[in-house]
């Protein structure tokens, strides 16, 4: 007679879940805007690449200590990376919504500090005509 699973005996299996999931969706998309890399922000919390993938995809638990420390690097509150969390419910990014995480990310590698304010100025000015 073959074993039973912890799952079919009913036991919970550490797995991740949809908070796990939305946490990691939060990071990513603070992480985007901040301009970092998914490297560059496994250096600043001390885990590999890897992990910190991990992390934002929702397949790794993130530890109490660090989603704080996560939360320092990325600047927000660790409340921030709950917000939304009742509305938002299994609901992936829109296609607008990824554009606009990718436009942040750009802007914000844009070096040069006119650069910047020029585009600035033309979203402003393409928003005022709608």
């Amino acid at each position: 007679m073959p074993l039973k699973s912890e799952a079919q005996v009913g036991r919970k299996v550490n797995r991740a879940n949809d908070v796990d999931r939305h946490v990691g969706i939060r990071i990513r998309e603070r992480r985007i805007m901040l301009g970092l890399s998914q490297q560059q922000m496994a250096e600043l919390i001390g885990v590999t690449y890897q992990q910190a993938h991990k992390y934002e995809r929702g397949i790794n638990r993130i530890s109490a200590g660090r989603l704080f420390e996560i939360a320092q690097v990325l600047g927000v509150p660790v409340g921030s990376f709950y917000e939304g969390l009742e509305s938002r419910r299994g609901a992936d990014l829109t296609a607008r919504q990824r554009m606009c995480l990718e436009l942040a990310r750009n802007f914000t590698s844009i070096a040069n500090d006119r650069h910047q304010e020029a585009l600035s100025q033309l979203a402003r000015v393409l928003a005022a005509e709608n």
